[in-house]
């Protein structure tokens, strides 16, 4: 189980954003994420709980930021509920997206699980709803995503695989990379892997879904 700090900040300055602290695992139904985030001075931020079932798609989001509120899954695409500060007034939300996606080092890992891409592949185009602090405001948002290359590295744990993804928006045009390892991003606009206390999980292969 990865056990991990991640730091956060501003891909436009690099002004530090706080800090993640997350424990992460994968199942015998699929994949969960769990984090707390604290601002540069330490102060709690918010917290994170993300769980993903076989095949990669949200079954579970339960996101805080700034007593905003957000729970939300796959269903009819993805469906959520975002709750104010007060508790008084709570809307819902439906999108015809394929999964979530925010600030959180977790959603590169969910997004990469659920595309599930070989260097063969051809870049995919995923739908996203992106809850982004302090507010957790939905935005639906277009990505392309590409699987580079995928290189074995010794470690003293073993050879560990890291994949590099070169991640577009489609509104934008704005290209970056991101490289992966197992359910742990190694670095990201805007990410950096600061601790890990265990190697990375490995994700298992992919149901057979032929025939379904």
């Amino acid at each position: 189980m990865p056990r991990g700090r991640y730091s956060l900040h501003d891909t436009h300055d690099h002004t530090p954003l706080g800090e993640e602290h997350f424990h992460c695992a994968p199942g015998p139904s699929g994949w969960r994420y769990v984090s707390q985030t604290t601002t540069p001075s330490g102060r709690h931020a918010g917290s994170l709980d993300l769980a993903l079932d076989e095949l990669g798609r949200p079954i579970r989001l339960q996101l805080h930021a700034s007593s905003w509120q957000v729970r939300g899954a796959a269903l009819d695409g993805v469906t959520w509920v975002r709750t104010d500060p007060t508790g008084e007034h709570a809307t819902e939300g439906n999108v015809r997206a394929h999964a979530f996606t925010g600030t959180s080092p977790a959603f590169l890992i969910a997004t990469a699980r659920l595309l599930r891409l070989t260097p063969a592949s051809p870049a995919a185009r995923v739908r996203l709803v992106a809850f982004t602090d302090p507010v957790l405001a939905p935005r639906t948002l277009d990505q392309s995503w590409a699987l580079v290359r995928s290189e074995a590295h010794a470690t003293d744990n073993g050879p560990l695989t890291v994949d590099e993804y070169q991640v577009g928006a489609l509104d934008t045009g704005e290209q970056h990379l991101i490289h992966l390892a197992g359910d742990v991003v190694l670095s990201a606009p805007g990410i950096e892997l600061e601790h890990l206390e265990s190697p990375p999980s490995v994700f298992p292969a992919a149901p057979d879904t032929a025939g379904a």
